[in-house]
C-alpha cells in the first residue's frame, strides 16, 4: 500500500497531464461504484489501456471508490428501482435484457442498473472536479507542502525512501 501511495503521490508531482489523471479517476469511479463481475467493467479495463490513463491512480482509485461503494449500495438500489420500473423504460430494459450483453451486464439488477447510471451521470462533473482539484494541487499545496516541516521531517523516514525508489524507475504509468 505504501508504494501504491508513493506512484501516486509521484504522478501527482511528476509532469503527467492532468487529464490523463482526472480521466483514470473517473474510469476508477464507474468501475468502483458498479458490481466487479459486470460487462461494462471489461470495456473500462479496456478503455483504461487503450486511452493511456494513468494506472496508479486507476488502481488507487479503484481501490477508494470500491470501498464507498458498499455505504452508496442503497442509493445505487433506489435509483436502480425507480430507473427499472420506470413506465416510459419498461420496453428499453425488456429489449436490452433479450440481448445477450444485456444478460451478461445483468441490468436487471437494480444496483448494478443504479450505480451504473449514478456513476454514468457523475463522470463528466467528477472528471472536471478531479482536473481541477490535480491543477490547484499542483499549483498551491505542492510548493507549500515541499517548504513545510513537516515535509523535511517525512523526508528522513521510510516512506520517503519508498517514494525517492519509485521515482527512481523513471516513467508515469
Amino acid at each position: 500500500m505504501l508504494r501504491l501511495l508513493a506512484k501516486t503521490l509521484k504522478v501527482l508531482n511528476s509532469e503527467t497531464d492532468p487529464g490523463q489523471i482526472s480521466l483514470a479517476l473517473v474510469l476508477a469511479m464507474i468501475m468502483g461504484f458498479t458490481p466487479f463481475f459486470s460487462l461494462h467493467n471489461l470495456i473500462i479495463l479496456f478503455l483504461v489501456l487503450l486511452l493511456r490513463a494513468n494506472l496508479s491512480s486507476f488502481i488507487l482509485g479503484l481501490a477508494l471508490f470500491g470501498s464507498a461503494a458498499y455505504l452508496l449500495d442503497p442509493l445505487f438500489h433506489r435509483a436502480g428501482h425507480f430507473l427499472l420500473t420506470a413506465d416510459p423504460l419498461v420496453g428499453f430494459w425488456t429489449s436490452l435484457y433479450n440481448t445477450l450483453p444485456g444478460r451478461l451486464d445483468r441490468v436487471n439488477n437494480t444496483i448494478v442498473a443504479g450505480s451504473l447510471a449514478v456513476s454514468l451521470l457523475m463522470a463528466v462533473p467528477a472528471f472536471l472536479l478531479f482536473n481541477l482539484l490535480v491543477r490547484n494541487y499542483r499549483e498551491r499545496v505542492m510548493k507549500w507542502v515541499e517548504k513545510s516541516r513537516i515535509a523535511q521531517a517525512l523526508k528522513a523516514n521510510r516512506f520517503y525512501r519508498i517514494y525517492q525508489s519509485v521515482s527512481a524507475w523513471g516513467g508515469d504509468r
